[in-house]
């Protein structure tokens, strides 16, 4: 099975020997996508402090066929185990987006995090998109759940 191709530009000042966002297994949804980080930070990294936010570069620019988007997920063992994060989960980049591809993270977490060059920081997920079209009506449809809002279905 194969999906859309993902165009990748690296930015004249990356680390060409960071790797490219991979899948880790035959079956992962989301390739795993690395801080590539400045010249300057490389051999320390950057530590987030608790409740710190901050954009990791990552070196590159895509360009990702029309209909698509790429949705930028946390990787779940850096959410459990240190609270690394992202804000605005899943972060959405536009198929006509071709800026610099960064990853907005979050330290949840009780303790400072550092940040390594080469890391696995986040994972993408290219996903099929569809525009709908918004039009005003007098009356919506009825349904079973109504106008429930907030947990209006229960906790089982």
């Amino acid at each position: 099975m194969s999906g859309p191709v993902i165009r990748v530009l690296r930015e004249d000042w990356a680390d060409r020997n960071v790797a490219l966002p991979s899948y880790e297994t035959a079956g992962a949804a989301g390739a795993d996508i690395r801080a590539n980080l400045m010249p300057e930070d490389r051999d320390t990294g950057f530590t987030l402090a608790p409740m710190e936010r901050r954009i990791v570069p990552t070196g590159l620019r895509v360009e990702i066929p029309d209909g698509f988007e790429m949705q930028i997920r946390p990787r779940s063992g850096l959410a459990l185990k240190h609270g690394l994060s992202l804000p605005n989960t899943p972060g959405t980049i536009d198929s006509d987006y071709r800026g610099p591809l960064g990853v907005l993270l979050v330290n949840f977490g009780a303790e400072p995090y550092t940040i390594g060059h080469g890391d696995r920081i986040a994972q993408a997920i290219v996903a099929p998109v569809v525009q709908a079209t918004y039009e005003v009506v007098e009356a919506l449809g009825d349904s079973h759940r109504g106008d429930g809002g907030f947990g209006s279905t229960g906790t089982k």
